[in-house]
């Protein structure tokens, strides 16, 4: 059985770049690249009729920028599988990126190595970051590593809920596997974000891998 392609728009200011980037996803049969644009303005006109699964986003861009461009979406409830693909990779931008609903964050150096496994990933619903951003993160939501509580501060619930989350399985989805309601997962992700001292999913994930909890 063929598998459903997965479409791609590319939103950057060098074309240039958009064709390196629509050669290495033509790589991949079952990836397909819809469009580009090449302003800001371009890409919310875009989003007026779009047909693409992923938007593969810059944050440099004319007219208006990437950021704005999210803010515009959150604005309008407009849940658009975006992935940032960027020079500028501080981890506070991540953050904020992330806080305006990007679900991958691929700095331009790392392209061509993480494009197709972050299209894939993202299209699906997960979240997907290249290692060094990865890497900014942890340091970024794990402040103090050497006082974060270990995995014998956390109950045994807790630690099945983080591998859960770590895994990127949803609320709903973790609810049903430990058999507890929705708010009783929530109330374990808040717990855990205080003892781990993160500020949200990511970054329980990044303390579950780094202490091979996972």
């Amino acid at each position: 059985m063929e598998k459903e392609k997965i479409y791609v728009h590319i939103a950057d200011d060098h074309k240039i770049l958009i064709e390196g980037i629509i050669a290495v996803l033509n790589t991949d049969e079952n990836l397909a690249v819809e469009g580009y644009s090449l302003t800001g303005r371009e890409v919310l006109n875009w989003a007026k009729n779009n047909k693409a699964d992923v938007l593969v986003l810059d944050i440099n861009m004319p007219e208006i920028d990437g950021i704005e461009v999210m803010r515009f979406f959150k604005s309008r409830n407009i849940n658009q599988k975006t992935i940032i693909l960027s020079s500028y990779d501080e981890p506070k931008l991540v953050n904020e990126m992330l806080e305006l609903g990007i679900k991958g964050f691929l700095s331009k150096k790392s392209a061509g190595e993480h494009i197709i496994k972050a299209v894939k990933a993202v299209a699906k619903g997960k979240q997907y970051f290249s290692d060094d951003i990865q890497k900014g993160l942890f340091k970024l939501f794990i402040k103090e590593p050497e006082t974060i509580a270990e995995g014998d501060d956390l109950t045994e619930r807790e630690i099945e809920v983080l591998k859960l989350v770590a895994k990127e399985f949803s609320t709903p989805e973790i609810a049903m596997k430990l058999n507890i309601s929705n708010s009783t997962v929530n109330t374990y992700k808040k717990s855990l974000r205080k003892k781990i001292k993160v500020k949200n999913a990511v970054g329980l994930a990044i303390y579950a891998v780094k202490n091979n909890i996972v």
